[in-house]
């Protein structure tokens, strides 16, 4: 699914959002700053799904959900502003990047912090397809409460699928550490092919498929990696 959803009428917020407030209360980095103003046209506050709206209750992590439109000067835009704004709001985000005659929606996993729950934490970005402006949006998914709207939203943007009973915080923290180790397994794989010594070689090949292994035991759900490690024995 792209992530593209049809938003109540009476959620629309529609404010323009200036980047001096993004800033405001953040210290970015030289850079980020630089991209914020060479990358984004506009931010705009476009929706605002709270409990009277949709008719649904607030969870601790979640009181509301916020959509928020990115114009974009060129074709891309830097993790770094979308964490830049994310900090900024004190609400989950769902990101509708626009450039040109296309959009595709972006988001990161966000939480507040358990050390201090006035904070924020961020996970990593997940992003559909960059699809024409007029696609069909789908409805909002059926959900409990805003915390498992919040759920299904993006899940539909993450590029694997929870274990069943697994909460959002452990499913989100799983498919970063498979994004990690899918990393590690491609430098690996790169070292290998440039690597001329054999006995470096053959280490190398070691570590990769201790990698290959661990990925293996992220992506598969508990009951079914028990059962593996007992054929094993």
């Amino acid at each position: 699914m792209s992530g593209l959803f049809q938003y109540p009428t009476n959620t629309l917020f529609n404010k323009v959002v200036p980047k001096s407030r993004i800033t405001a209360n953040s210290r970015p980095t030289g850079t980020v700053r630089e991209q914020l103003t060479d990358q984004v046209a506009q931010i705009i506050w476009k929706h605002k799904l709270f409990p009277k709206a949709l008719n649904l209750s607030s969870t601790e992590a979640v009181p509301e959900i916020q959509i928020f439109e990115v114009v974009l000067k060129g074709d891309e835009i830097s993790e770094g502003v979308l964490r830049l704004v994310d900090r900024a709001i004190a609400f989950p985000i769902i990101f509708e990047l626009h450039r040109a005659e296309q959009l595709c929606v972006s988001a990161a996993y966000k939480r507040p912090s358990e050390a201090d729950r006035m904070k924020w934490m961020v996970g990593d970005y997940f992003r559909g397809d960059w699809l024409p402006v007029d696609t069909q949006r789908a409805p909002l998914p059926m959900a409990l409460n805003l915390g498992t709207l919040y759920r299904e939203m993006l899940q539909v943007l993450m590029p694997h699928v929870p274990f069943p009973g697994e909460t959002m915080d452990a499913f989100a923290d799983r498919v970063t550490a498979i994004a990690v180790k899918e990393r590690t397994c491609d430098k690996l794989k790169a070292a290998m092919a440039r690597e001329k010594q054999f006995n470096r070689r053959v280490e190398l090949n070691k570590r990769l498929r201790q990698a290959e292994a661990e990925l293996v035991v992220l992506e598969t759900p508990p009951d079914e990696t028990t059962r593996r490690l007992e054929r094993s024995l």
